[in-house]
């Protein structure tokens, strides 16, 4: 049985259970300029070959932040105000998580005022990668909603997942619940980074660095999970049938999609003809576009009807994208 049927079984035992209980983008436009960066390592033009590089349609909401105090929205280069790194929005885009110069996690306008500081980095970690958990209320089965922020903290050595309330100041994280489905074994507690979170529910992917898989965290009702594939650096889709992440391919970084929803699920490459390393992928808000970082600059693939078009430049700017509602 497949990890997405295995996951829908389960909440559909668990809710029929609680029951029983109970009784009883608009767009905007930008210029591709051809990057100076010398780390492209000759792969520009094979990128250039497979994308377009005239006026080209940037998807609104799309940011980029590069670790320095001015992220890129839009096109346009914004200060926050404050080193900026690993950047993520909430849902409605109504407000950024990230991670300052002390490491610290600090949620903020989308202009960087109102900075507040969710958690203050103790000293001796290295915090990394927030991604919003927001789940409404589920009254059927006694779950309230949810607003945190999940993220990855590199603790004397060892890599965990810990999570914290969205709205708290100066709040103390608390490490995140791995448990295995049953029949799947234990699920590795440390060498896990990267979370993102996706959907309604609160579900998460994430990578272990140790075993080279990316799993997949069911946060509803039984905190259960698994894992899915070969990768790393995974985004789970807004509806959450699939998941798209990076795996290696003949000495460059390709991106691959897993879909959830047959009875099997199918992993395919959507970059073939990648002549450079694609990396850190994240999916539009209606579940479309794949924004994702390459030498060159950021780059996005869209849904066709036979499955993902060719990489498109939309920015010469490099750094890490992410959608902002």
């Amino acid at each position: 049985m497949s990890a997405r049927n295995r996951r829908t079984t389960a909440a559909v035992t668990t809710a029929g259970a609680a029951a029983l209980l109970t009784l009883c983008g608009t767009a905007a436009t930008a210029m591709a300029a051809p990057s100076s960066g010398g780390d492209a390592k000759g792969s520009a033009a094979m990128v250039a070959a497979a994308a377009s590089a005239h006026t080209v349609t940037v998807p609104r909401g799309l940011t980029i932040s590069d670790g320095t105090r001015h992220v890129v929205v839009n096109g346009k280069s914004i200060d926050f105000g404050t080193t900026v790194r690993d950047l993520a929005w909430n849902p409605g885009g109504s407000k950024a998580a990230f991670i300052d110069g002390h490491g610290n996690l600090v949620v903020s306008n989308p202009d960087g005022s109102h900075r507040v500081t969710v958690a203050a980095n103790p000293g001796g970690q290295t915090w990394s990668h927030p991604t919003w958990q927001v789940t409404a209320a589920d009254r059927t089965n006694q779950i309230p909603a949810k607003n945190n922020l999940i993220f990855s903290a590199k603790i004397h050595g060892s890599t965990v997942l810990e999570g914290v309330k969205a709205t708290s100041n100066h709040g103390r994280p608390t490490k995140i619940s791995l448990n295995g489905e049953p029949g799947d074994g234990n699920v590795p507690q440390t060498n896990n980074t990267w979370p993102n979170v996706g959907g309604s529910y609160g579900s998460a992917v994430y990578e272990n660095t140790h075993t080279g898989e990316v799993y997949i965290r069911d946060d509803y009702l039984r905190q259960q999970g698994g894992a899915l594939t070969k990768g790393s650096e995974p985004a789970l889709s807004p509806d959450n049938e699939e998941v798209v992440f990076v795996r290696s391919v003949h000495g460059h970084d390709h991106l691959f999609v897993e879909d959830f929803g047959g009875s099997t699920n199918v992993v395919k490459d959507v970059t073939p003809n990648a002549g450079a390393d694609y990396t850190e992928p994240t999916w539009s808000p209606n579940g479309k576009t794949i924004a994702f970082r390459a030498p060159t600059g950021t780059y996005t693939i869209t849904k066709t009807a036979h499955g993902f078009g060719k990489p498109v430049k939309v920015s010469q700017h490099t750094g890490l994208p992410a959608y902002r509602g």
